[in-house]
């Protein structure tokens, strides 16, 4: 080959850039010639390649992908806390058995899900297989939703859903209580799916012996020693659904007049004011019932409620009868302030459930509010009709202490039927009612405090005798309190307020509203200081001290 030849610049066939079997589009035209890269880069590219000439930082040397048991980067053997375990061991949790579901289901519930003591294992035969979880998780929610529907507390209802699951062997569960939903969710280990059911409260009733009957229930299933099954559950919870309320209509009436008129005497009433007060309340109570069965919000039937004792009194004015008529109108009003709500929004937002307490407390001021818009128009009316109403006619009432304590224990025992109590609870409550009364009477009259402090240590006791009560009879706290506050509620302050304001005295009649807001407030927090106070004393077979939530230390 000639120097020539040598210079000749080589074919593309010769350099291996053509194949006459090529056929795609794809291939390299003939006769041209595609220069090679220097330094052997690839040919091919992406738009996730970095352009050339662009100098990017290049990292330090990647650690190796770590886990959850690597000890951290940052990690120094010398500058290294104490050990976590502590040299004595981690002591373990116990949780005596004697003790009530609430107290223990509580105090787990208070504890992270990976210190939680596993439910001890039981010997099974190789055929025999639990129920399924959906339908445990399904029973649950029923009985939550008939507890949260009931008026009993978010904590003390995810307490019970946590027994219920505990008891079918379901420990890794987290129940969630909020106004008017309820969920909870399983997850059988850490690497499987989660299984979470949820349902909606869409109706409320207060039936305390519906929920005595579901506390007996959930009882039933934490006792090992019953062996109730899912099957016979879901019966029972039929059959508590079904029943009916213990006390007829004509019986609830009844009580709802003696209740106003035994609050008409505790402010000062005789007997012509408890014959007008028991009527009014009377009246208003059926115009509610009529009410609710035309379906109209219980916003309207408060307000239709509150319109027949203010009209009585006014109407007692206008007829120059000389009776207080103010303690006319304080009996009605007694018979329709929400203090059950009012206790258990207060309650949850103590203990931690902040949207169900706002919640709770927004529908006590709509319950508020149209008891309001009831009397106020009725006291406009009388105002331009000429009543003479002073607002301060009935701010000193006459001691009466034997006439007020057995007006306190009718109020309560009224209270407690129209909560639809069972007939066992009844005497207790009216005797922690009437202990509640003593109390306050003593510190207001006799002691000279004022009417909030009197009326939070009176609600203190209730809620310390309620929760011991409900502890023996291994039943829920609300039976043995809610009716028991019904003497301290603030029916006066609320009825002074308000005429005030019908008398074009705002400042005034804010004042007296802001204590009667003040009083209620306090008959709430004593109830429930009262039962934490129970709590602390009383063991409760957690290990140490009942844990609470960082933010309330502090920090």
């Amino acid at each position: 080959m000639t120097e020539a030849e040598h210079r000749k610049p080589q074919s593309d066939e010769a350099r291996g850039f053509y194949d006459p079997e090529i056929t795609s589009e794809f291939a390299l035209p003939n006769g041209l010639a595609v220069p090679r890269a220097v330094g052997g880069e690839p040919e091919t590219t992406s738009e996730f390649a970095v352009p050339k000439g662009l100098g990017v930082p290049q990292a330090p040397a990647a650690e190796p992908e770590g886990s959850a048991f690597t000890v951290p980067r940052t990690y120094s053997a010398k500058d290294a806390p104490p050990a976590f375990t502590p040299p004595t061991g981690i002591p373990v949790v116990s949780l005596t058995k004697d003790l009530p579901w609430q107290d223990r289901m509580r105090t787990m519930l208070r504890m992270p899900v990976a210190e939680r003591p596993a439910p001890e294992p039981v010997a099974k035969a190789e055929d025999e297989t639990g129920p399924a979880v959906p339908r445990v998780l399904d029973l649950t929610l029923r009985i939550g939703e008939l507890l949260l529907a009931g008026g009993e507390g978010a904590e003390d209802v995810e307490a019970a859903m946590f027994a219920v699951c505990r008891s079918f062997r379901l420990d890794r569960c987290e129940p969630n209580v909020t106004f008017t939903l309820l969920s909870i969710s399983y997850q059988p280990s850490l690497v499987e799916d989660p299984v979470t059911a949820s349902r909606t409260v869409r109706r409320r009733g207060t039936d305390y012996t519906r929920l005595a009957a579901v506390f007996r229930l959930v009882d039933d299933l934490s006792d090992p020693e019953a062996d109730t099954s899912l099957e016979e559950a879901y019966r029972r919870l039929a059959e508590i659904r079904r029943n009916r309320h213990p006390y007829p209509t004509w019986v609830l009436t009844s009580a709802s007049g003696l209740l106003a008129g035994a609050a008409s005497v505790l402010v000062g009433g005789d007997l012509v004011v408890f014959v007008a007060a028991m009527l009014g309340a009377m009246l208003g109570d059926r115009l509610a019932w009529l009410c609710a069965g035309r379906g109209l919000p219980e916003f309207y039937q408060f307000t239709v409620a509150a319109m027949p004792p203010a009209a009585i009194g006014i109407a007692l004015t206008l007829a120059h009868v000389d009776v207080k008529a103010s303690a006319v109108v304080t009996g009605g009003l007694f018979a329709l302030l929400p203090g059950r709500a009012l206790v258990a929004g207060v309650q949850d937002g103590l203990t931690g459930f902040y949207i169900t307490a706002s919640a709770r407390l927004l529908e006590v001021m709509y319950f508020f509010v149209g008891i309001v818009v009831g009397v106020l128009v009725m006291l406009y009316v009388g105002v331009q009709l000429g009543a003479h109403l002073n607002p301060d006619e009935a701010l000193s009432t006459d001691s009466r202490p034997l006439w007020q304590i057995g007006a306190s224990m009718l109020l309560s025992l009224t209270f407690a039927v129209l909560l639809q109590q069972e007939r066992s609870t009844v005497l207790a409550v009216t005797m922690n009612g009437g202990v509640a009364w003593c109390v306050y009477g003593a510190m207001r009259y006799t002691g000279e405090f004022s009417p909030v402090a009197s009326t939070a240590v009176a609600a203190g006791l209730v809620g310390l005798f309620g929760q011991l009560l409900s502890r023996y009879r291994f039943a829920s706290a609300l039976p043995y309190t809610t009716a028991a506050i019904g003497p301290l509620l603030p029916g006066s302050a609320t009825y002074f307020g308000l005429l005030a304001i019908a008398q074009s005295h705002v400042d005034e009649g804010l004042v007296s509203l802001s204590k009667a807001a003040a009083t209620a407030m306090a008959i709430a927090i004593g109830v429930n200081l009262g039962s934490e106070i129970s709590r602390l004393f009383l063991r409760v077979g957690s290990a140490g001290k009942r844990r609470a939530a960082k933010r309330t230390r502090g920090f």
